[in-house]
C-alpha cells in the first residue's frame, strides 16, 4: 500500500514538472502589427484666450465730481465719443479768466503800436530841432564874444543848452527805438501776448480734459465709474478695447518650442462653442519664456472670426507642427522610447528580437518610423508584454496575447514623446479630435 503511494506521488512530481517544462518550452502568443504607409500630422494642443488688438484703461487726468456717464457696458463707441463728464464750473471760470488776461496783452500790443510809437517819434524830432535850435544860439554867442558884446557866462550857458539838447535826443533816439521794429517795449508786450496765449490754453487743455472721450473705435469692455463719484487721475473708469483684427494668445510648453513657428496653421475651438471649430494662423511667437509657468507665449491670426468671439474667451488651439503626405508609421503603443531613438520587438525564428529604430514625427496614436523598418515589417503590438530573447509565435484570431497587467507600459513610452504628457483629453473640446493630434501642457 505504502509502495503504490509513494509511485503515486512520484508521478504527480513528475507531471508538475512536465506542466511546468512545457509551460517554459511552449511559445508566447503575441500580437503583430505591420508597418503602414498613410499621411501623418503631427499636432501640438494647448489652450488660450481671445486678446483685443489693443485693450488699454481709460481714465481723468484731473481731480473732480463724475456729472455723467454715457456708455454703458458692451457699447461701440466711435473716436472722440464722449463716454463721462466732469464737473467743469472752476475750470471754465478759470478759462474764461486767462482769456481775458490775452485780451488786455492784445490790447497792451496794438496800443504800443498805435500811440507809443507815434509818440517816441514824436519826442526825437522835438529833441532834435531842440538841439538844433541851441547849437545855432551857442554859435551867435560866440560870435558875439568874439566882438566884445557878451561875457564868458553866456558862453558857458549856451554851452550847457546844447549838452542838454544832446542828451534829449539820445533819450527820445532809445524811446524810439524801443517802440520800434524788435525794440524792448514792443518786444515785452508780444511776450506778455504769448505768455497770456499759453495760459488760456492751458485751461482750455484742462476744461477739455473734464470730458473723457474714446481715443479710437472700439468697444466698453468695463464700466467702474458711476455719476457722483470723486475721481482722481490714474484710476482706471474704463477698459477700452479698439476696433481690429481678433488676435488669439495661447500658452505653450517651452518644451515644445522648437515645434512651432510663424505662418503654422491651427484649427481653434471656443469651449463655449464647441460645435464651430474655425482657422487661426500663428501670427507671432514670444523671445521670452515665462520663468514661473515654463510657458511660451503664441499670438494667432483669425482670418475670418466667428462673430461668437468675445474678450478672454477660453479657446483650444490644435496647431500642426509637422506633416507627412506618405509616412511609414507604427501604433505609438508598439514603439519604445520618448525620443527620436526608438526600439520595437520582432519575431525572428520563434524568438523576441529587439531592434533599434529612428523616430520621426509623433502623435497620440501614431508614429512615424524614419528608418530601420519597411512597409509591411510586422512588430509586437505590445512589446513590453514578452522580454528579448523569449520563445513567441504570432497569436491566432480571437487567442489572448501577453502577459496580464502589461500591456500598459508600453504606452508610456510613445505617448508621452510626442506631448511629455500624453493628455488625448487636453484635445479640442467638441470632441472632434483629428486623426493624428498631441496634447501638450501648458495653460492659461
Amino acid at each position: 500500500m505504502k509502495a503504490w503511494r509513494r509511485i503515486g506521488a512520484v508521478i504527480v512530481v513528475l507531471a508538475i514538472a512536465g506542466g511546468l517544462a512545457w509551460r517554459a518550452w511552449r511559445p508566447e502568443p503575441v500580437a503583430l502589427v505591420a508597418v503602414a504607409e498613410a499621411p501623418l500630422v503631427q499636432t501640438l494642443v494647448f489652450s488660450g484666450r481671445v486678446a483685443a488688438p489693443v485693450r488699454v484703461d481709460l481714465g481723468a487726468t484731473v481731480t473732480g465730481r463724475v456729472v455723467e456717464v454715457a456708455v454703458r457696458e458692451g457699447d461701440s463707441v466711435r473716436t472722440g465719443d464722449p463716454l463721462a463728464r466732469l464737473e467743469s464750473a472752476e475750470l471754465q471760470a478759470q478759462l474764461s479768466q486767462t482769456q481775458a488776461a490775452l485780451r488786455l496783452a492784445e490790447a497792451r500790443v496794438v496800443g504800443q503800436r498805435e500811440v507809443g510809437v507815434p509818440t517816441a517819434d514824436a519826442a526825437l524830432e522835438s529833441a532834435r530841432a531842440t538841439l538844433d535850435a541851441a547849437q545855432r544860439e551857442s554859435r551867435r554867442s560866440r560870435d558875439l564874444f568874439d566882438r566884445g558884446y557878451v561875457s564868458q557866462a553866456r558862453i558857458d550857458e549856451t554851452d550847457r543848452a546844447v549838452r542838454i539838447a544832446q542828451a534829449q535826443i539820445e533819450a527820445a533816439g532809445a524811446s524810439a527805438r524801443a517802440n520800434a521794429g524788435r525794440g524792448t517795449e514792443v518786444e515785452q508786450a508780444r511776450l506778455r501776448v504769448d505768455e497770456a496765449r499759453a495760459a488760456a490754453s492751458l485751461a482750455q487743455a484742462r476744461l477739455a480734459q473734464a470730458r473723457i472721450v474714446a481715443p479710437a473705435d472700439g468697444r466698453i469692455v468695463t464700466r467702474l465709474v458711476e455719476p457722483g463719484q470723486i475721481v482722481q487721475p490714474g484710476r482706471a473708469l474704463f477698459a477700452f478695447a479698439a476696433t481690429g483684427a481678433a488676435q488669439l494668445v495661447g500658452q505653450a510648453d517651452e518644451k515644445f518650442l522648437s515645434q512651432l513657428a510663424v505662418g503654422q496653421l491651427a484649427r481653434v475651438v471656443a469651449d463655449a462653442f464647441p460645435q464651430q471649430p474655425f482657422e487661426a494662423r500663428v501670427l507671432r511667437i514670444a523671445p521670452g519664456v515665462d520663468a514661473q509657468r515654463g510657458t511660451v507665449e503664441v499670438k494667432f491670426e483669425v482670418a475670418a472670426p466667428p462673430p461668437f468671439l468675445r474678450e478672454d474667451m477660453t479657446l483650444s488651439m490644435q496647431v500642426a507642427t509637422g506633416r507627412r503626405d506618405r509616412a511609414l508609421t507604427l501604433p505609438a503603443a508598439a514603439v519604445i522610447g520618448a525620443g527620436v531613438d526608438g526600439r520595437v520587438r520582432r519575431l525572428a525564428d520563434g524568438r523576441v528580437l529587439e531592434q533599434s529604430v529612428r523616430v520621426g514625427l509623433r502623435t497620440l496614436d501614431r508614429v512615424e518610423i524614419a528608418d530601420g523598418l519597411a512597409v509591411g515589417d510586422t512588430v509586437l503590438a505590445d512589446p513590453l508584454a514578452v522580454a528579448p530573447g523569449a520563445r513567441a509565435r504570432a497569436a491566432r484570431d480571437g487567442e489572448t496575447t501577453g502577459r496580464a497587467g502589461t500591456g500598459t507600459g508600453s504606452g508610456s513610452g510613445a505617448g508621452a514623446a510626442g506631448t511629455g504628457a500624453a493628455r488625448s483629453g487636453e484635445a479640442p473640446a467638441n470632441g472632434a479630435a483629428p486623426a493624428t493630434g498631441t496634447a501638450v501642457g501648458g495653460g492659461r
